[in-house]
């Protein structure tokens, strides 16, 4: 049997092993769409992670298998954001201090500054990359400049246990590299983006620094691809909505987390996929299934 027909067996005794939905007394209803459409995923083989919260009480909404630790792809590039934005709060970082590139930062796929000429950015800078297109040159030049020690310490401070930046980000991931860039858990990255919006994380400012470098993310490709907005254009409220999120992307790893508030609620969520990438119908059906969730959201908060 190969590695990967090993893997894919795996996957589905862990969907058959779990029916993971779990929906808290009082839910609305609503939830029922995304719940089923996660189900139907779960079956397959996918295996998913999701948690929503009512964002002013608390109150858990829905959870799918929320405590197990997924990888999340980009979604650890927040913890980096939040030690660069504590280090600029404290004076230990300025945000005009230039930051060169180098050869060794260099890893492809997401992010423009690849694709320019300039050679240095300032620290601000290179987090709204991060933030707008979940740069990944800018990434690793700013944890080159923090280290990923400090992140872990700044993670662990928060309290969280389930969720890590592990790694710089790689082209190629050999065996002495971490398997994942970032793992982490839908319960505790719902707490984390929740305490950024109550200005919790460090201090108020250090929470509004991340928050506002967030919200230039221009990826709704997935959960947030059902709340009609314009993601070159949403940093104020469109038809009473407003959205601050991250996403995760890699082979077979589809994830996102963010804020969600509209006329009615707030809303904090997270979901997680990890599944067989090797066909297209396989990615679109999760891509759906995350979607599906993005409409239950919706519905809640407007």
């Amino acid at each position: 049997m190969t590695m990967q027909a090993q893997e894919s067996e795996r996957r589905a005794r862990q969907a058959s092993a779990r029916r993971g939905r779990h929906r808290a007394p009082g839910a609305a209803e609503s939830f029922s769409r995304g719940f089923d459409a996660l189900g139907r995923l779960a079956v397959g083989g996918v295996q998913v992670s999701a948690r929503a919260t009512d964002l002013s009480t608390g109150a858990v909404l829905f959870s799918v298998d929320d405590h197990i630790v997924m990888p999340t792809a980009s979604i650890g590039k927040v913890l980096l954001l939040v030690e660069v934005a504590a280090r600029l709060q404290s004076g230990e970082l300025s945000p005009l201090a230039h930051l060169d590139r180098d050869p060794r930062d260099v890893a492809g796929e997401s992010g423009i500054w690849q694709h320019l000429h300039v050679p240095s950015l300032p620290v601000a800078d290179l987090a709204a990359l991060v933030g707008a297109s979940s740069d990944n040159l800018a990434t690793n030049v700013l944890l080159r400049r923090v280290g990923l020690e400090a992140v872990s310490a700044r993670t662990e401070s928060l309290g969280l246990t389930r969720t890590a930046l592990l790694d710089l980000v790689r082209d190629h991931r050999g065996p002495d590299d971490a398997p994942q860039l970032s793992v982490g858990s839908a319960n505790e990255l719902t707490w984390l983006f929740s305490a950024l919006a109550r200005g919790e994380i460090v201090n108020p400012a250090t929470s509004q620094r991340v928050i506002s470098w967030l919200s230039l993310n221009s990826d709704f490709s997935l959960v947030s691809s059902a709340f009609g907005l314009d993601p070159h254009s949403h940093r104020h409220p469109e038809h009473g909505i407003l959205l601050v999120n991250k996403t995760g992307t890699d082979a077979g790893v589809r994830s996102e987390v963010g804020v969600l508030r509209g006329p009615r609620a707030g809303v904090t969520y997270a979901v997680s996929t990890y599944f067989d990438d090797t066909s297209l119908p396989e990615r679109l059906a999760v891509i759906e299934g995350m979607r599906a969730v993005g409409l239950d959201l919706l519905e809640y908060v407007f």
